[in-house]
This record gives C-alpha cells, sequence and structure tokens, in this order.
C-alpha cells in the first residue's frame, strides 16, 4: 500500500551563499568585536605652559598626601602653569604654534614665578579642582600677548580669564576640602612649552610638543622720583 503523504524535501547540506548585492556582515566590513579603532579626531588639544622644577614639586607632592576620598592627584611630573589653552587644534596647524612660540618667547625675559595659597574651583560648592595661586611681575601680560597671538592666527583659546596657578589635583567624586596651605616657594622660569593633552580614563596625559627657551632681557624698573613740594602736601578733594 502507497502512503499517500507527501514526501518532505531533503535539508540542504550546506548553507546558501551570500545574495548577490548585499552587503557583507560585521567581520567581513572589519568591524567586529577586536578590530582595530582607525579613527583618529581632526583636532588636538593643546597648550602653552611653564614648567614647575623638579626641587619645587616635593613641597607639593607632600601636600597631596593631605587630600582624602576621591581626589586624583596631578602627577609631579605634569605639574605646569598654564599661559594659553587651546581646545581644539587642527593638525596642520600645529607647525604655526610652533612658530608663534619662538617669537614670543625668544623676547620674553624669565620669570620670578612666587608659589601662594591653595584655593579651589569653583570655590563655592562641590570644587572639581584643588589648585595652588601663582604670582610673576609680567605674568599676566605675558599671557595676554601670547593669547592675542594665537587668535591673529585664527584659532580660538578658551573663554576663561587668565588665573595663574598649579593644578594639585580634580575631584571625581565625593571628597573632602583640604584646609588652606601656604607654600613660600618661588622659581625663575627660563622656558616654556606647546603641550599635548590626550584624555584617558585615569586623567589627561601631557605630551611635550615643543619647547622655547626665555631670552629677553628684564626690564629696568624706572628711578623713583621725588614729588614735588606741592604735589607731597596735596590732599585728594
Amino acid at each position: 500500500m502507497t502512503d499517500p503523504r507527501p514526501k518532505r524535501p531533503a535539508r540542504p547540506t550546506s548553507q546558501p551563499g551570500p545574495k548577490a548585492g548585499a552587503r557583507p556582515g560585521p567581520k567581513a566590513a572589519g568591524k567586529g568585536r577586536g578590530a582595530p579603532d582607525t579613527h583618529t579626531p581632526i583636532t588636538q588639544r593643546l597648550f602653552f605652559a611653564l614648567p614647575v622644577p623638579a626641587d619645587v614639586t616635593p613641597a607639593l607632592v607632600a601636600a597631596q598626601g593631605k587630600l582624602r576620598g576621591n581626589w586624583r592627584s596631578v602627577p609631579a611630573d605634569q605639574m605646569h602653569v598654564t599661559l594659553a589653552y587651546l581646545p581644539a587644534v587642527p593638525h596642520d596647524r600645529v607647525d604655526d604654534l610652533k612658530k608663534l612660540g619662538t617669537r614670543l618667547f625668544t623676547d620674553a625675559a624669565p620669570l620670578d614665578l612666587k608659589l601662594r595659597g591653595t584655593g579651589y574651583f569653583p570655590n563655592e560648592g562641590s570644587p572639581r579642582v584643588w589648585f595652588v595661586k601663582v604670582e610673576a611681575e609680567g605674568l599676566n601680560e605675558l599671557a595676554a600677548a601670547l593669547r592675542a597671538e594665537i587668535q591673529a592666527l585664527g584659532l580660538s583659546t578658551d573663554d576663561l580669564p587668565f588665573k595663574a596657578h598649579v593644578t594639585l589635583a580634580r575631584k571625581k567624586g565625593p571628597a573632602p576640602r583640604v584646609p588652606p596651605i601656604l607654600f613660600p616657594k618661588h622659581w625663575t622660569a627660563g622656558s616654556a612649552g606647546l603641550h599635548r593633552s590626550i584624555l584617558r580614563k585615569t586623567g589627561p596625559i601631557h605630551e611635550t610638543v615643543s619647547t622655547f627657551r626665555l631670552r629677553g632681557t628684564p626690564a629696568t624698573p624706572a628711578p623713583a622720583t621725588e614729588p614735588a613740594p606741592d604735589e607731597a602736601i596735596q590732599e585728594t578733594p
């Protein structure tokens, strides 16, 4: 007796190939798991800065030992005084910045930098940065001239007003403040640098792009003059 039920077709022994015109899968396109990331940013983060010398950093590192909680200390070899920060520089404009640094800093005189007290940014509420203030005669003028020259090149700097400081730590979560600390330290800055800032999960990494010597001659203070007799006794109205 013949079985009236139709026979099912036999299953193929191999999978059919891709259809004509179909796009390749992730592995074929080189985008599978483990494939190298070939994306290159079109701009980079750069900054001009004065380095903190090795004979000054030990006092700052000792102060970092007072931090508790989620503060992340800046390594001693990356401590610096930022003069100008450029958040987005095209790769083909780096040479222009090198030439600018050579021209500007060659005419600038060495600076006598002095450390002052610590502070926080922002000062109110929950701060993100712990720093120590820096002072020097001519420092504000040098930073202003540098930023003006950068903008003349058609490049942008940050919009924050210049406040000379050395960043000691950045906060990554709840953490208590450290009471104010004064540092009776000073040094002569005879060089400046152009650096690249690379962001990492553990914090930014700084790479030196170029260094510049400050070869200018310090300005001679004008001699003090004695006021005329009438001026000496003149009162403010």
